[in-house]
């Protein structure tokens, strides 16, 4: 599965940004997806998980109510809605795709990684 992570920038504080992710390679329903971030000096965290057929989605307590997570599988493309941003959601975003497994936190879980897009949000 190659992955392409699009739609990063700048934003203020309280803005909204929408990430894409498209997939090509594999059939990306068979899929969960995950999105990841990596802020600068800090370690790839977890952000959001969300099942092959985007009934079941998961989140890291800071971004709950905030982010939502959904998938297009005949676009084989899967979206990160991020509301109400925070000058500590600044990172790289990454997609990142998994074929299964208990463990869907660690960056291990995850197969395939698209190159990463960065979001910046000012205060």
């Amino acid at each position: 599965v190659q992955l392409q992570a699009s739609g990063g920038g700048l934003v203020q504080a309280g803005g909204s940004l929408i990430l894409s992710c498209s997939a090509s390679g594999h059939t990306f329903s068979s899929y969960d997806m995950g999105w990841f971030r990596q802020a600068p000096g800090k370690e790839r965290e977890f952000v959001t998980r969300i099942s092959r057929g985007g009934g079941r989605t998961y989140y890291e307590d800071s971004v709950k109510g905030r982010f939502t997570a959904s998938r297009d599988n005949a676009k084989n493309t899967v979206y990160l809605q991020m509301n109400s941003l925070k000058p500590e959601d600044t990172a790289v975003y990454y997609c990142a795709a998994s074929s299964g497994g208990i463990h869907y936190t660690r960056t291990s879980n995850y197969d395939y990684w698209g190159q990463g897009t960065l979001v910046t949000v000012s205060s």
